[in-house]
């Protein structure tokens, strides 16, 4: 296996373990107590036998010493993962999250498995989400064994004790044990088959504003991101992999590259070349002094043009049926006016600020990777496949991750540093440069879009149908996730929150040689954006008040309603607009929130957009840290209106154009508009909060921008020339 095969391999599903959580102690080799319990998972149990308190099969370890350490099972990519989750297990455990420590968890999909897709996985806004009740369970059971350990050692019955800030006391008698001391003991305690856990009304961290329990370190620079990885013996490579999507490395003339002073060794793979150097400045020197011939393959001239006519074309045949409520062709047959209108999604990079990288040591008896991803497991196998070597010989060394977005769900980067480090026998860190990152990414798909709306004899709108070709990420990433044929993330949101008794979802798959992969939520901001849109459309071909428009078709979608009139409450819908200046108004229902946004904006004479003001609410349920969920809704906000504004890949002779920031560019500071978040709390089980922005904010600003110049966009990016004034 290639790291080019990455792109094709349709039977990447994640290994599976069982959907059942379980608690087993052992006692530490330093007198610790460790907790070892599992999150849901799918598949065959997993059997966890009691180790050391360093063991790697523990979320909890309390120490003699009184502390407190967390193995998180969720990447921390910027998000709050190590603070959101460790908040779970303290809310219950009755300690002070400032005494808690976190370390990454392992891979081991066995024990961390996500209960949602049976897969160590971090993305698809889940982590809260899938942690809920498992982590507050454990903590919860920690606690309570705690407690028969001080009741045993006092000779009292635990109800007569309280536990506070770590220490377990008897409220009778004022004596005090603080965990540590207890540990031991507790270790021996049986756990408990039945784990009550707090009513919202009493909780004393879940609901509040925490502090980031990784913001210090990267504060004072101590914070290790997976570029920032050393082994002894270390060397750096630079990579160039064919720039023709599918292409194979011809031949290549080193001659010149080996002559540079620092050069090691010149590697040749399958569809790449790397040059390995004592350090980054002659790795990279060697690398342009290498004279490369690309055989380009099939798809040389392949362009973005010819794609969007493959999608048009895919349209006229049979799509498979998500959705089908009600009678919309019946409707159609009878006489109800039908209004059409087409969208179009562009690819989009990721774009991280910390490029693909990652660090390998190939040994005879085992492989060592240091990087950071999102995907451990799926790390693990695939070393283990292209290397030939069983998975439990490859240890993942997981770092901080500048930046996931879904593209560190792949994991390709670190097949490829694997290919590399197994030619020579030290430690190789491959850092791969911007071009090589956003011209080698799996792209957010290329969508189109067919909608349509159908009316009654007054106007309003009692049908929708919803016709889209574009890549299934899924039939690539996880077959199993797929139901009935249907990439389920492709078709997550595209029927509406909209209560229209007559729905239809049709999705044709066209794949082609550009890889596609997830995006900061593929499925939700590809539809959301398409659908609001269309909304906005409606509302002005009725001459109706978008707000009131959408108002009127959300009687059975109460906290969707909440929070969009919210949003317009707390932005100030109605208010009379400077010309040139508009508002405009979004709704998202996805990964299990409910947001709404509104965009205030001005367009200039020369077709420049000046974004005002984002006044965003969202109902996420229980909000477990709430400046983590308004951190979250701001960043989506950001990275969405970069897309809306700035993401665009355009496809020529078989390649991505764009290589840097100065053609594909990321809004800028001083471009970024004050961004308000509100949130309703309602103290449900938790949704997603880390893409529900994103989704949400690209088509609240075309809205604006058709209320500010009359001008309706219908496919993004939103571009200068489309509404310049003549």
């Amino acid at each position: 296996m290639d790291a080019s095969d990455l792109r094709n391999d349709k039977h990447a599903t994640p290994r599976t373990a069982a959907r059942r959580a379980f608690l087993k102690t052992g006692l530490g080799a330093a007198g610790g107590l460790l907790l070892s319990f599992c999150l849901p998972s799918a598949g065959a149990a997993a059997k966890m036998a009691p180790g050391p308190a360093f063991a790697p099969n523990a979320y909890l370890r309390i120490g003699a010493d009184n502390s407190v350490t967390v193995v998180c099972p969720f990447v921390e990519m910027g998000q709050g993962a190590y603070t959101s989750i460790p908040m779970l297990l303290a809310e219950e455990l009755e300690v002070d999250l400032a005494n808690v420590r976190v370390e990454h968890a392992p891979a081991d999909e066995k024990l961390y498995g996500h209960p949602l897709f049976g897969a160590q996985l971090t993305g698809a806004s889940a982590s809260v989400r899938g942690a809920w009740e498992p982590m507050r369970k454990a903590g919860a059971s920690a606690r309570l064994m705690l407690v028969s350990a001080a009741a045993s050692t006092w000779g009292v019955e635990p109800g007569s004790c309280t536990v506070a800030q770590g220490v377990v006391t008897h409220q009778a008698s004022g004596r005090k044990l603080t965990y540590g001391e207890l540990a031991a003991k507790a270790a021996t305690m049986p756990p408990p088959t039945e784990v009550p856990l707090k009513p919202a009304s009493a909780f004393r961290l879940v609901g509040t504003p925490a502090k980031r329990l990784d913001i210090a370190a990267k504060v004072n620079g101590t914070a290790k991101f997976g570029i920032d990885a050393q082994a002894p013996g270390m060397k750096v490579a630079a990579v160039a992999a064919c720039p023709v999507f599918g292409g194979k490395l011809a031949s290549v003339d080193d001659s010149k590259a080996r002559a540079v002073k620092g050069v090691r060794k010149v590697v040749k793979l399958d569809d790449a070349v790397a040059v390995i150097a004592d350090h980054t400045g002659a790795a990279r020197k060697g690398l342009a002094a290498l004279a490369i011939t690309w055989d380009e393959g099939p798809n040389a001239r392949f362009s973005g043009a010819e794609w969007e006519r493959q999608l048009e074309a895919a349209m006229n045949g049979k799509g498979l049926l998500a959705v089908n409520e009600g009678g919309y062709a019946k409707l159609v047959e009878g006489g109800a006016r039908q209004v059409e209108a087409v969208y179009m999604m562009p690819f989009l990079a990721h774009a991280t600020m910390e490029p693909m990288n990652c660090t390998a040591h190939v040994r005879k008896d085992g492989v060592d990777i240091w990087t950071g991803t999102q995907a451990a497991g799926r790390a693990q196998d695939f070393v283990a496949k292209a290397l030939n070597v069983d998975p439990g010989t490859v240890r993942i060394n997981n770092f901080l991750l500048g930046g996931g977005f879904g593209r560190r769900l792949e994991v390709d980067y670190i097949v490829q540093a694997a290919l590399i480090a197994r030619q020579v026998s030290y430690p190789v860190k491959v850092v791969w440069s911007r071009e090589e990152d956003m011209q080698h990414d799996y792209f957010r798909p290329l969508y189109r879009d067919e909608l349509a709306m159908a009316l009654d004899a007054k106007g309003k709108p009692v049908g929708f149908r919803h016709r889209f070709a574009g890549s299934a990420v899924e039939a690539r990433y996880a077959p199993a996730w797929m139901k009935d044929g249907i990439d389920t993330d492709a078709i997550d949101a595209a029927a509406s929150p909209y209560d229209f008794a007559h729905k239809v979802v049709e999705f044709h798959p066209v794949e082609t040689a550009v890889p596609t992969g997830f995006w900061r939520g593929v499925g939700p901001t590809h539809n959301t954006f398409v659908i609001e849109g269309f909304m906005d459309e409606l509302a002005a071909g009725a001459k109706a008040d978008p707000l009131a428009y959408r108002r009127a078709v959300l009687s059975k979608e109460p906290r969707a309603l909440a929070v969009l009139e919210l949003a317009a409450q707390k932005a100030g819908w109605g208010k009379t607009m400077a010309p040139g200046t508009g508002m405009g108004l979004a709704l998202a229902v996805a990964w299990g929130s409910y947001a709404a946004c509104v965009v205030e904006a001005a367009v200039d004479a020369a077709g420049q957009v000046n974004l005002k003001r984002v006044v965003s609410a969202i109902d996420c349920g229980q909000a477990v840290n709430t400046d983590g969920v308004i951190a979250q809704i701001e960043s989506g906000s950001v990275y969405g209106l970069t897309a809306a504004l700035y993401g665009k890949l355009t496809l020529e002779n078989g390649r991505v154009m764009q290589g840097n920031f100065h053609d594909y560019p990321v809004l800028r500071m001083n471009e970024v508009p004050p961004i308000e978040v509100h949130l309703v709390q309602n103290g449900l089980a938790p949704g997603g909060v880390g893409e529900i922005g994103c989704a949400m904010v690209a088509p609240a600003l075309v809205n604006a921008v058709f209320a500010a110049t009359g001008k309706r966009l219908r496919r993004l990016p939103v571009e200068a020339e489309q509404l310049k004034q003549a």
